[in-house]
């Protein structure tokens, strides 16, 4: 099996230092505490705006993102929410530490502790993807029962098909890329009425837990960009996660027999996530305008599609019509390519060729 390459795990509206007013600069620094001799622009994540590592001339490191909220107000609610997020996280989270933040009236800019890590190789490969997903079962675990938090989280990133079945635009669009999701719009719906049943929970889930936001040290793996969490169910973030699996052209279904994190979990409960991820990521690029952010668009379709090719292999195994069928073993990079070898460890997923 041959997979297509990736989607850029990097949003195209970066901004580099030298484009951020002095002013803002020199708030950034205050906050680092010294001056900025070099500046890098780091890949991973999609919102516009600052996204860098910052280096003194003695050496000592930062990361640090900032964003004209007036000119992205959504991007500048996010940047608040996470400052919020972060300060409420217990000691121990693998995450990086926030040294503080600097807001003028109109930019809002974030300084954490710098993290010499890199993202997880797309498509996954096996080692990275047990420490992560080892990492992650820590991750819930301390954050349960969840920290109180000092502001209200946004809207989940879940639920989108009743969005779309409203949209006649929107809709034909669905069935360009997914004719089997516009047919099967009435199971979608039904599970999405489940949605409000299937987040309850009592713990703090990150809400957008993808590998552009892990990074891996030689040590650890570190979760990074919190704007989205909320307090949920302790699988939803390896619900999440798992996408990237299936996008990867990995059966998802070999890790979640096993996760501690869905141990008793009722199928149908995981069935709704998987749902809702999907229509909140097609919904979000079947609405898309002219003026989005076309890594992100593509991301957001590929990733929609992925959920929709994993949901119909999991109903498909558990005696009801599905669709999609799984190759055997973990894909291996080849010159842009990815190449499914062996059994590894995702083999015996339904419907294996």
């Amino acid at each position: 099996m041959v997979c297509e390459s990736p989607p850029e795990q990097t949003g195209s509206r970066r901004l580099p230092w030298g484009g951020l007013p002095q002013s803002v600069r020199s708030g950034i620094e205050d906050v680092f505490g010294r001056k900025a001799a070099v500046a890098t622009s780091l890949p991973g994540g999609f919102s516009e705006g600052l996204a860098a590592r910052l280096e003194s001339a003695d050496g000592r490191k930062a990361f640090a993102k900032a964003v004209d909220a007036t000119a992205a107000p959504a991007v500048g609610a996010f940047h608040r929410r996470e400052i919020a997020t972060v300060r409420a996280l217990p000691p121990g989270t693998p995450s990086p530490r926030l040294l503080g933040s600097f807001e003028d009236g109109g930019w809002v800019a974030l300084v954490f502790e710098h993290v010499d890590g890199t993202l997880p190789a797309q498509p996954w490969r096996e080692a990275e993807l047990e420490r992560v997903l080892d990492a992650l079962t820590g991750l819930a675990e301390r954050l349960t029962p969840a920290p109180a938090l000092e502001v209200a989280p946004g809207a989940p990133r879940l639920g989108g098909w009743a969005r779309l079945a409203g949209d006649h635009r929107a809709m034909t669009r669905l069935a360009e890329l997914a004719p089997g999701a516009a047919l099967d719009l009435d199971l979608h719906l039904r599970l999405e009425a489940d949605l409000d049943e299937a987040t309850a929970g009592e713990t703090l889930t990150h809400g957008d837990l993808y590998p552009f936001n892990v990074l891996l040290t030689g040590e650890r793996a570190v979760f990074v960009d919190w704007p989205h969490a909320r307090v949920g169910p302790a699988h939803a973030d390896l619900v999440t996660l798992l996408s990237s699996v299936a996008l990867s052209g990995i059966d998802p279904e070999p890790f979640v027999a096993r996760a501690p994190l869905t141990s008793g979990v009722e199928p149908e409960a995981v069935d709704v996530l998987i749902s809702a991820q999907a229509g909140f990521l097609l919904a979000s690029s079947c609405t898309a305008g002219p003026a989005a952010d076309p890594h992100l668009v593509r991301m957001m379709t590929r990733l929609g599609l992925a959920c929709l090719r994993w949901l119909s292999a999991r109903r498909g195994t558990n005696g009801r019509p599905g669709r999609a069928s799984w190759g055997r073993g973990l894909p291996v990079c080849a010159s842009g390519s990815c190449v499914v070898t062996g059994a590894g460890r995702s083999g015996g997923g339904p419907g294996a060729a």
